[in-house]
């Protein structure tokens, strides 16, 4: 039987190196998983757009797709945009709608990588301070998950984490990093809860200026390529219905 075409359904931006990050993502998924087709598209912005990406599927004869969010949290994006984009697709076409990426472990792992790349060791975390800065919704669900990614991350050992937004909802970064200078961390650093770069991810460049790290977008790393597959296999599988199916 042949796998789902996976289609990560990216939202673009007009900055140039939103897309290619996400190709570079899309890349080292498909390193991991030789063999599986995976597809881009883009909400906005950017090319290939998902209707044409999925028109483009079914003319082939593909008949499977799992369609990815390449989204942190369950927000508007994930919850209408997508949907009413799939549910144009070309009738033949079986779409599965895969969950969103957050939370994960492993993006805990790669906030976490991120942040040693950019000047900390595992011995700093009980004396720094951490801005866990998102992108911002004014979804309460995307802001309540993302707080609980804030409390669980403290629990693995920083002196203290916080969470901040760059759009829609507050605190911004830079208050973040007021509060943890105000409650005595020895370093406060920035890391940024975001998958490319663009507007609002340089907006929180710019608030981190009173931090002392300022750790790089999640971007292509391992962990997140590992989380959009196991996205992917958990929306291919088939849901049993009955006991001992």
């Amino acid at each position: 039987m042949r796998r789902p075409v996976l289609l990560v359904v990216a939202h673009g931006s007009r900055d140039p190196r939103h897309a290619a990050t996400v190709h570079e993502l899309v890349r080292r998924v498909r390193a991991l998983r030789p063999g599986l087709r995976v597809e881009t598209g883009f909400l906005d912005f950017s090319v290939p757009s998902v209707n044409g990406v999925l028109e483009s599927l079914d003319a082939e004869g593909v008949r499977d797709v799992v369609a990815l969010p390449l989204l942190l949290t369950r927000a508007f994006h994930a919850k209408a945009d997508i949907p009413a984009v799939l549910v144009e697709a070309p009738p033949r076409l079986r779409i599965r709608q895969a969950e969103v990426l957050g939370p994960s472990p492993l993006l805990l792992a790669a906030l976490e990588r991120r942040l040693y790349e950019a000047g900390l060791t595992p011995a700093d975390k009980s004396s720094t301070g951490v801005v866990l800065a998102s992108a911002g919704s004014s979804d309460p669900e995307a802001i309540a998950v993302i707080a609980d990614v804030a409390r669980e991350w403290r629990h693995t050992g920083w002196c203290a984490v916080r969470p901040a937004f760059a759009s829609a909802s507050l605190p911004r970064t830079e208050d973040a990093v007021r509060e943890l200078r105000a409650l005595g961390c020895a370093r406060v650093a920035v890391a940024p809860y975001v998958l490319a770069p663009g507007r609002l991810p340089d907006r929180i460049a710019r608030g981190a200026a009173g931090a002392d790290v300022l750790a790089g977008v999640l971007g292509p790393s391992p962990e997140v390529a590992q989380v959009l597959l196991e996205r992917y296999d958990a929306a291919r599988t088939p849901v049993l219905t009955a006991l001992g199916a």
